[in-house]
């Protein structure tokens, strides 16, 4: 049976709009995969990629520029993704550069995030190996949450047993809540310490005001103060007062032992101070030279008067009073 010409026509059109169709997703899938442009290959090592599947896509900066070519499990604990990247955002991507898994938003697909660090390096090669940063997982947080759980438990347990010992009067701080006599006595103390604060107040004031009132121009306190000659020199006069001091304790140990020598020695000294009877003997020796001066003074005045002799005293007087003449 042969077809008419509206049926050649309407299977034209659709093997036309067909390979258009088709045509359109190749190129689509094509430009998504970046079949058709120019690429290049890097690396990055996850502990864990969580959920992430092929084709998803890498993102630099917020910028689709890639997508997950294969996803490789390394070991038990390193799962290596390879990716797929367009050549012209690699000028821009440094190998500080740090690879993390997200979701794109709340309910959408795992991407890989390619976060630029801003300290300086070199510019990444294809075949490069990006550091990565493995996010909380929500089930570290439930862990983690869990743990915290139980410790706050434990300590709620733990501050309900010390309040209930307090509430008891156990222990100093029960016996400071519950004692009135303790609570009294710590007042005291308290009133005592600000009695004790009030007082040296006042004491540093009046030391203050002390201060304060020396004259440091005229006051000797303000000279040793503040002239550093004059401390000098007053140094100098401590020092030799010491010396002197040394000195004068030097001697009065030399006087000692002459002192002591004299008293229990073999000399006259000793002799003088211990023998009584020469004492007296002295004493009698002294009276008699005295009486013997008088008579003598008596005797000489005598022949001053005598006839025999008084010119030669008249003499003598007018040979004396010539020799002070001359003198004057």
């Amino acid at each position: 049976m042969k077809k008419s010409n509206s049926q050649k026509i309407s299977l034209g059109l659709f093997i036309v709009i067909g390979t258009l169709l088709l045509i359109s997703i190749l190129y689509f899938i094509g430009n998504r995969q970046n079949i058709f442009g120019k690429t290049f290959n890097v690396s990055a090592v996850f502990n864990n990629v969580n959920g992430l599947q092929l084709g998803n896509n890498v993102r630099y900066s917020g910028i689709n520029i890639g997508t997950v070519k294969r996803i490789t499990m390394q070991n038990d604990t390193a799962i290596c993704v390879d990716m797929i990247l367009e050549y012209k955002i690699l000028k821009h991507i440094k190998k500080n550069a740090i690879a993390a898994i997200g979701s794109d938003g709340l309910v959408g697909s795992m991407v890989i995030n390619i976060v630029p660090n801003h300290k300086a390096s070199t510019q990444l090669k294809p075949g490069d190996t990006i550091k990565t940063y493995s996010r909380i997982t929500t089930t570290d947080i439930l862990s983690t949450l869990n743990s915290t759980n139980e410790n706050a438990a434990l300590l709620v347990s733990d501050l309900l047993k010390i309040t209930s010992s307090i509430t008891q009067g156990k222990g100093t701080l029960g016996l400071l809540i519950t004692d009135q006599e303790m609570a009294s006595n710590l007042k005291k103390t308290s009133s005592n310490l600000k009695s004790m604060s009030l007082n040296a107040s006042k004491s540093m004031e009046e030391i203050k005001n002390i201060i304060t009132a020396i004259n440091y121009d005229k006051s000797l306190a303000g000279l040793i103060l503040s002239d550093t000659v004059s401390a000098i020199q007053f140094k100098a006069i401590i020092t030799n007062l010491e010396q002197s001091s040394e000195g004068i304790d030097t001697v009065v140990l030399k006087i000692k032992e002459v002192l002591l020598n004299a008293t229990n020695g073999p000399g006259a000294i000793n002799y003088f101070l211990k023998d009584s009877t020469f004492v007296e003997k002295i004493d009698s020796t002294m009276k008699n030279l005295e009486k013997g001066s008088i008579k003598l003074n008596e005797n000489l005045e005598a022949l001053k008067h005598n006839f025999l002799t008084r010119g030669y005293f008249k003499k003598l007087e007018r040979q004396k009073a010539k020799e002070e003449k001359n003198k004057k």
